[in-house]
């Protein structure tokens, strides 16, 4: 991972409503969750919480797919454990 990925990926994290969405995301596991599941843990509107989805897929910590009527969002764990290990990758290298 480059820093520049990393950097647009922790800025995504950075708003809180994205951030809550991800850590639902995650404590989900892997089947993820549908979007109206999701929606009616934060209680915010349709629009929105479509808004902060997309922007968690554009960077690609989110993945979404469609089942008949249902969309489902699932944390994209590859990604998340190569921004983890980018974070800690050089730990008390300099020491």
């Amino acid at each position: 991972m480059n820093i520049d990925v990393a950097a647009t990926q922790l800025a995504e994290l950075g708003h809180i409503t994205r951030l809550q969405i991800y850590r639902i995301l995650v404590r989900a596991g892997g089947n993820g969750l549908a979007v109206s599941a999701i929606q009616q843990q934060l209680d915010i509107p349709g629009s929105t919480l479509s808004h902060h989805i997309a922007r968690l897929v554009k960077v690609g910590l989110v993945s979404q797919t469609r089942e008949g009527r249902v969309l489902r969002c699932q944390a994209q764990y590859q990604q998340l454990n190569k921004l983890i290990h980018f974070l800690s990758d050089e730990c008390c290298l300099g020491s």
